[in-house]
């Protein structure tokens, strides 16, 4: 993942908090993270930055500031929570 360089090519930035859990924390080595981002940064653009989009199509599901959000063209606010949520399993 290229989480350290910013991805804002200028004008104003925004950093977003990004969670993961379970598996995906697992083998990303990481929980959480603070991602500069661009102002008008949408929701897919930062699921296609963190290439999850395989993992969205496979039933990932992502929280936006505490409510789980099937809208990924949503624009990004500043200070923003994105929560990565692994599917969950019957039983």
């Amino acid at each position: 993942m290229h989480m350290e360089a910013p991805a804002h090519p200028g004008g104003r930035a925004i950093i977003v908090r990004v969670l993961f859990f379970g598996p995906l924390a697992e083998s990303l080595g990481e929980r959480e993270v603070d991602i500069p981002l661009s102002a008008d940064t949408k929701l897919a653009d930062l699921i296609s930055r963190l290439d999850l989009e395989e993992y969205t199509s496979k039933g990932l599901r992502v929280a936006l500031d505490g409510s789980i959000s099937s809208d990924f063209d949503i624009i990004l606010e500043d200070h923003s929570e994105v929560a990565f949520l692994p599917p969950v399993s019957g039983g």
